[in-house]
């Protein structure tokens, strides 16, 4: 057997980010611009980052957030505002306008765009250390006060150390960050929904001004504008179905049936560029902290796509964790560091609790269970017929209470 180098000794920073996802990006930006030096450490090319097809509805208050630190000019430049969705069941068009309710909109703009845009603000502008396909990265220390990162070097084949204070884990439900917790903490509480969806990108203009829910006794279908070209559909399916199962002219079968409602214009059909399935599932960690390391992101929490929560709570992760570790280094604080996982997960399962609310609506009716098929009928009537229960689910769509917590925890 070959023995594994031993690391070659290398800087000290303050903080290592593992994974330059948004979570990764956001907080790498927060503390570059506080001074605090950071390294970030990607497994996957630049190139692969900034073009992987991903999420697309971005809350208000985080594009607030992100505004506030410099970070979305591009974002507001281009991107599309929504404060509306649609729900068209049973052949009949009902609009819901949730801006009017809740004061606040969604901001369309493709993940890898802003991806991107968080890449040139911290490695091109402002000259941040970010280091890409790096390989065989391990964790060190997170229960003492001598931390490292160690990883081999694509180029040289090095096994590279980096000393540090703190570790950022941002790298996915399959990195190496939530793997290193201890069991107690590391234990995860999860929840398999039982279908599948079928994840669409159609090289085709949207069909609607804003998003579409079908809610089908066929199953579920949703359309969500991605750009003026490019239009991203989603249609219930068996878990673990083979996308190849779906061709072209099924798809748009399926699509016009599911989404037909009286006085809806006709989908505008077009090549299909992506087709995968998803498993529609969750999860939460126990803790997202131990020691000197700090989770943050889909490494500590999954929502299904059903109410486009991921991106938001990654984002409200690197927020919070960036100003916490901005106030410890600059100030010795540590409540900050001290209060993060509780402040965290307690947003994390209100946008759970919500994600599970919403996916017996939409899929209730195409369950095969008569009483599941029943609530959420009602569940459906509520929303149209109560000024009150629509004004609760818009404060939960657009994720108004976020910035309160945001604020509250600085």
């Amino acid at each position: 057997m070959i023995a594994t180098p031993s690391p070659t000794p290398g800087q000290r920073v303050p903080v290592v980010i593992v994974g330059a996802g948004p979570a990764g990006l956001t907080l790498a930006n927060v503390l570059r611009a506080a001074s605090v030096d950071c390294v970030v450490l990607e497994a996957e090319s630049r190139e692969f980052i900034e073009t992987r097809p991903r999420a697309g509805f971005i809350e208000e208050w985080a594009v607030r957030a992100l505004q506030e630190r410099g970070l979305a000019d591009r974002l507001l430049a281009r991107a599309q505002r929504q404060g509306e969705c649609e729900f068209r069941v049973g052949g009949e068009r009902h609009r819901f306008r949730y801006a009017e309710l809740s004061g606040r909109h969604h901001f369309v703009y493709p993940q890898p765009l802003l991806v991107t845009d968080l890449v040139r603000k911290y490695a091109d502008d402002d000259g941040g250390d970010i280091r890409f396909g790096v390989r065989d990265v391990e964790l060190h220390g997170i229960d003492t006060e001598q931390p490292a990162v160690s990883y081999t070097d694509p180029d040289t084949g090095a096994n590279i150390r980096i000393d540090c204070e703190i570790i950022a884990g941002c790298d996915g439900p399959r990195g190496v960050s939530r793997a290193s917790l201890p069991p107690v903490h590391g234990d995860v509480a999860r929840l398999d929904h039982g279908i599948g969806w079928l994840a669409l990108l159609a090289e085709a203009p949207p069909s609607s001004d804003c998003v579409v829910f079908g809610v089908n006794p066929r199953g579920f279908a949703a359309h969500m504008a991605r750009t003026p070209e490019v239009t991203r559909y989603y249609l219930e399916c068996p878990p673990g179905d083979d996308p190849e199962n779906w061709s072209h002219d099924r798809v748009w079968a399926e699509l016009h049936d599911r989404l037909s409602a009286s006085g809806a214009p006709p989908l505008t059909e077009g090549p299909l560029i992506e087709k995968r399935v998803l498993d529609m599932h969750n999860y939460v960690v126990r803790r997202m902290a131990h020691g000197r390391l700090f989770l943050a992101g889909d490494a500590a929490h999954l929502v299904a796509p059903i109410a486009a929560k991921g991106m938001n709570l990654a984002l409200f992760d690197a927020l919070l964790l960036g100003d916490a570790l901005v106030a410890y280094h600059g100030r010795g604080d540590v409540s900050g560091l001290r209060g993060y996982s509780d402040a965290c997960l307690r947003r994390v399962w209100e946008y759970q609790e919500f994600s599970e609310w919403f996916c017996e609506l939409l899929h209730g009716p195409s369950s095969d269970d008569a009483f599941r098929a029943g609530a959420a009928t009602a569940r459906l009537r509520r929303l149209f017929d109560s000024p009150a229960a629509a004004g609760a689910f818009a404060e939960s769509y657009i994720g108004s209470t976020s910035e309160r917590h945001l604020l509250a925890s600085r």
